[in-house]
C-alpha cells in the first residue's frame, strides 16, 4: 500500500510538471457556452518574460491581455481592465474552465479552448446568402424596445458589423453564414454576445443573447437611410440649471469639483463612464489620446466613474488598474455605482442618466454647452471618424469663445 502510494504520488508530480511544460504558444479557438449558444472566438497565446500574453481577436480588434499566468495546471487569463477572468485547465490542446466575473460570481459560464484553429461559427469559405446592407432594426422583449442600426459587411463567408444604439454601440461583431443563417459573436473580456438571423427578402429576423440569461428578438429592414435620434437631444439640464456641480473624492480620496481653480477658464470634458464598459473603455482609449495632444490647448477632463459596487477602495483600485494600463493623464472622481437612476441622484440637474457613456461639454464660462449620450466607437467604422470631427469641431468652438 504504502509503495502504491508513493508511485500515484509520482505519477501525480510527473502529470502537474507536464501540464506547466506544455507548449500553449499559437493561436486558439475558444468558446464560451451560455443559453444554450455556443460564442466562439480567436486569441492567441505568447511567451513573455513573466508568462504569458493574449490577444483576442475581433474582427479588426486585438484586445491585448497583459496579465496570463500558468498555475499548476490551470492557465488563468486576467480580462484587461474588467473584473473578470478565464480560469482554465490545461489537457495538452485542450482548455476547460470557466469565464468568472469576479463582482457576480452568479455569471459565469463555462469556456473551452482548441489549439490551432482559426475559424468563427464554421469552416465554410462561400454562402449563397449575402447579409451585406444597412438596417433600420427594433430589439424588443417582454421589459423593453430599442431602436437601433445594423451594418454588416460580408466578404465570402465572414461577416463583420456592428450595431449602433442611442445608448452606444456593440462594438466589433464577427461571424458566418451556417445554412442561410446569420451567426454574429462579441467576447470583449466582460460582456458576451451572439447574435443570429435570418433573411427574408429585405428584412431580417433574429434573436440576440447576452450572458446567462439575457434574450431579445431583433428584426429590421435594408434601409440606407437608417438613423437614431439625436445623442445631443436625450440628456439635458433641467430648466432653471446651467452649470454642473458637484464634489466627489478622487482616486485618492481628495475632493473635486469643476470649480476648482485648475478648471477656471478652460473648456471642461466631464466623461461618466465605468471600468465595466466595453463602449468606455473605446472612449477612455479616445480620450487619452485626444488629451495628450490637446492638454496644453486649455482643456481639461475628469473622468466621473460609476462603478458595480458601493465601496471606494474597490471602485478606487478598478480605475487606478485602468488609468495604468492606458496611460491615462487627465483627472477622475468615484462618483457612484452603475445604477442609470441612482447615477442621475448624484447630478440631480440632468434630467436623467441615459447611457454609460455620457459626455458634457462645459465652456470657459462653466456652463454646459452639450451633452452627448453613448459612443460610437470604432467598430463603427465611419460613424466613428464623424464622432471624431464632430467632437473636434465642439471643442474648436468652446476654445474660441
Amino acid at each position: 500500500m504504502f509503495r502504491f502510494a508513493i508511485i500515484t504520488a509520482f505519477v501525480l508530480f510527473l502529470t502537474s510538471c507536464t501540464s506547466n511544460n506544455v507548449d500553449l504558444t499559437g493561436v486558439w479557438r475558444g468558446v464560451v457556452d451560455m443559453q444554450g449558444q455556443e460564442l466562439p472566438f480567436t486569441f492567441d497565446l505568447k511567451k513573455t518574460e513573466k508568462g504569458y500574453q493574449a490577444i483576442i481577436h475581433n474582427a479588426k480588434e486585438e484586445l491585448l491581455l497583459e496579465e496570463v499566468k500558468v498555475e499548476g495546471d490551470t492557465l488563468i487569463m486576467v480580462m484587461h481592465i474588467f473584473d473578470a477572468a478565464i480560469k482554465a485547465r490545461i489537457e495538452g490542446d485542450l482548455l476547460s474552465g470557466s469565464f468568472i466575473k469576479y463582482y457576480d460570481l452568479s455569471a459565469t459560464v463555462p469556456f473551452r479552448a482548441t489549439k490551432g484553429e482559426t475559424h468563427r461559427f464554421t469552416k465554410e469559405t462561400n454562402s449563397t446568402t449575402d447579409f451585406t446592407g444597412k438596417y433600420a432594426v427594433t430589439f424588443t422583449n417582454e421589459k423593453d424596445t430599442t431602436a437601433a442600426v445594423g451594418i454588416f459587411e460580408q466578404k465570402g463567408n465572414t461577416v463583420t458589423g456592428t450595431f449602433l444604439t442611442p445608448t452606444g454601440d456593440y462594438r466589433y461583431l464577427q461571424g458566418n453564414v451556417v445554412n442561410d443563417k446569420l451567426m454574429l459573436s462579441a467576447f470583449d473580456g466582460n460582456h458576451t454576445y451572439v447574435f443570429t438571423a435570418t433573411l427574408q427578402g429585405d428584412s431580417i429576423f433574429g434573436d440576440y443573447y447576452s450572458g446567462k440569461s439575457y434574450h431579445q428578438i431583433w428584426k429590421g429592414v435594408k434601409n440606407d437611410s437608417a438613423s437614431l435620434p439625436n445623442p445631443e437631444s436625450l440628456t439635458y439640464l433641467k430648466e432653471g440649471y446651467e452649470k454642473i456641480d458637484f464634489s466627489f473624492p478622487d482616486i485618492n480620496g481628495k475632493k473635486i469639483s469643476p470649480s476648482d481653480d485648475q478648471y477656471k477658464n478652460k473648456v471642461l470634458i466631464l466623461q461618466l463612464f465605468g471600468t465595466w464598459c466595453p463602449n468606455c473603455m473605446d472612449e477612455t482609449r479616445f480620450l487619452t489620446e485626444w488629451h495628450k495632444k490637446n492638454k496644453d490647448r486649455g482643456v481639461e477632463i475628469i473622468g466621473m466613474a460609476y462603478e458595480r459596487k458601493d465601496d471606494f477602495n474597490y471602485a478606487s483600485g478598478r480605475v487606478k488598474n485602468m488609468i495604468e494600463k492606458f496611460d491615462v493623464q487627465y483627472d477622475f472622481v468615484i462618483a457612484g455605482v452603475n445604477d442609470k437612476i441612482k447615477a442621475a441622484e448624484t447630478l440631480p440637474m440632468l434630467n436623467k442618466v441615459v447611457a454609460f457613456p455620457t459626455t458634457i461639454f462645459v465652456g470657459k464660462d462653466g456652463k454646459v454647452k452639450y451633452i452627448h449620450t453613448g459612443f460610437s466607437g470604432p467598430g463603427t467604422g465611419i460613424y466613428f471618424e464623424q464622432f471624431k470631427e464632430s467632437f473636434n469641431q465642439k471643442i474648436n468652438e468652446l476654445l474660441s469663445e
